[in-house]
């Protein structure tokens, strides 16, 4: 029941219009409810509990007509008044499956639905990350060009500087064209971050449907807890969709086993003759004979039984895996996150530091422009590098979190 009022959400939410930027939290809202991969597995999911309300039912009965025993040979032939076997038939059949069968098909069809709504778990955890991965790469990416708009702001008025200096006589002509030629420099940065950000953009438009998606407020802080995430590690939709297969390979093998049990049809039909001669009824029984299982029933079971085999060492290997994932995922976490707070602590402020040195001794006389200008180059680089280490810790944390967590974040 939980799942059919959130399949039904997804199936006719209507899409939502774009009006304002959105949050973090607003664009996860937004993907989940208008993403088209989404509908289509909540539609896979009614799919199999249509198909699961007839799995188990008796085949409909059948209408038999005809004609019996007509003659055409002999002195009778072609006659239906003279001859007193020939007669016109109207009967009914109905073929009833054995209950093992039916109760094997019935638990395939719940199988088929418990991979159909892993299938919706494991896409919403899909189009989930991959939103907030464009969401961070956006932010990021204005936020470095932000930081290149500060560098071209502070290269104006060290313009103005280099041209009081040539003005004065303090400074050689050929340096008036050092600004610019950092200036320079900065459009092509520039450049590539206005490209990063319409492939951001465009990221986060393929599953919010905005096609001009902007973004507003701060990433979140997702806290990583190494011992809780290995304690989910069995709740996650990806091993829920092996587990799925294997319940579905343990039907397959009931299914097979159900084959030796005989199936049967009953049947019953009525006869009307010249009018007189007698009517007459038929009743009948027919019953399968699984007596050859040897080569028949039984390599058939055995082949169902090594599917579900297989299904179960899949499954084992896929907890290996994600197991595996999680702990390399964690460590480049833990790098990520030191390099961050060495450049917070160590290379951002000694770049300021040298700079401030530089641009103090190019005041003095003491050095030259080029050699200043680096050192602002310098700062601009550490900046932008400090945001390329925060985006990396804050795709990190998105990544386990929706990843390995039990449940969404």
């Amino acid at each position: 029941m939980k799942y059919s009022i959130t399949l039904m959400a997804l199936l006719v939410l209507p899409v939502q219009l774009a009006a304002e930027p959105l949050t973090f939290d607003a664009a996860l809202e937004r993907a989940k409810s208008d993403a088209p991969s989404l509908k289509g597995r909540a539609a896979g999911v009614q799919a199999a509990q249509s198909a699961a309300i007839a799995a188990d039912r008796l085949p409909d009965p059948t209408l038999d007509l005809g004609i019996r025993d007509f003659p055409v040979t002999g002195p009778d032939a072609g006659s239906f008044n003279r001859d007193n076997f020939t007669m016109t038939t109207i009967g009914v059949s109905q073929q009833f499956i054995n209950p093992a069968k039916r109760h094997a098909r019935a638990a395939r069809a719940g199988a088929d639905i418990g991979i159909a709504e892993a299938e919706v778990e494991v896409e919403a955890r899909n189009v989930m990350l991959e939103t907030a991965l464009a969401w961070i790469d956006l932010y990021y990416s204005e936020k470095r060009l932000e930081q290149l708009k500060l560098l071209d702001e502070s290269l104006a008025d060290l313009q103005a500087t280099v041209t009081a200096r040539l003005t004065s006589g303090s400074a050689r002509p050929s340096q008036a064209f050092e600004p610019e030629q950092m200036r320079a420099q900065v459009g092509d940065r520039r450049s590539a971050l206005m490209a990063e950000i319409a492939k951001a953009r465009a990221r986060l438009a393929r599953f919010t449907g905005d096609p001009d998606v902007s973004v507003a407020g701060n990433p979140p802080e997702f806290a990583i807890n190494r011992a809780q995430l290995l304690a989910n590690v069995g709740d996650l939709p990806s091993l829920k969709a092996l587990d799925a297969q294997t319940a579905a390979m343990d039907a397959e093998t009931r299914l097979a086993r159900a084959d030796k049990q005989p199936d049967w049809k009953v049947t019953a039909s009525y006869g009307r003759r010249e009018p007189r001669f007698g009517d007459l009824v038929s009743v009948g029984v027919s019953i399968d004979l699984p007596l050859f299982g040897g080569k028949r029933q039984n390599p058939k079971i055995e082949a169902r039984a090594r599917e579900a085999e297989r299904a179960r060492f899949d499954r084992m290997a896929g907890e290996r895996e994600v197991v595996a994932a999680l702990e390399s995922d964690l460590a480049e976490h833990a790098m990520h996150h030191a390099r961050l707070e060495n450049a917070r602590d160590n290379l951002v402020p000694l770049a300021r530091r040298r700079a401030k040195l530089d641009f103090d001794s190019f005041g003095a006389g003491t050095l030259d422009l080029g050699t200043a200008l680096l050192a602002t180059l310098s700062v601009a680089e550490a900046e932008v590098d400090l945001l390329d280490r925060e985006a990396e810790v804050a795709r990190d944390a998105v990544r386990i979190n929706m990843i390995y967590a039990g449940e969404q974040p």
